[in-house]
């Protein structure tokens, strides 16, 4: 397996975990009588904020792990994958792992420079399949 698709399995793991840990705390918050329900009515009660936060880190993972995805199997899939490559990916489960984290406490500024971090890490592979070895096709 390429590093890329090494670390596409570890994000999908993080992303995993970080829906894990969100749910466990929405239900210490909330109750398993509203999560388990259809939730047609708002909670009574609120959840935290670190829990909140993690809701809200797990659903910009969501939107993240397409981009990824999807510049590391063109990697992949072009026979571009190379030693940046596999450097970009890594670094991007890495700034992801930091990004929940920094979600969590209120890391204020530096969440948004982590996620952009990431954001770039995923531009990086799309452009080094289009660029690297062979160029444009």
């Amino acid at each position: 397996m390429t590093p890329e698709l090494v670390a596409l399995c570890l994000a999908a793991l993080l992303h995993i975990g970080a829906f894990a840990v969100f749910s466990y705390m929405a239900n210490v918050d909330l109750g398993t009588g509203y999560t388990t329900s259809p939730r047609d009515l708002a909670p009574r009660t609120q959840m935290r904020a670190t829990t909140a936060r993690l809701g809200r880190a797990y659903d910009n993972s969501s939107a993240m792990i397409g981009l990824f995805a999807g510049g590391a199997l063109v990697v992949v899939l072009s026979g571009q994958s190379s030693l940046f490559t596999a450097a970009v990916a890594y670094a991007y489960v890495v700034l992801r792992l930091f990004y929940v984290f920094a979600y969590a406490f209120g890391w204020r500024p530096w969440r948004s420079f982590i996620w952009l971090g990431a954001l770039s890490c995923c531009a990086l592979l799309f452009l080094a399949a289009l660029f690297g070895a062979g160029g444009v096709a």
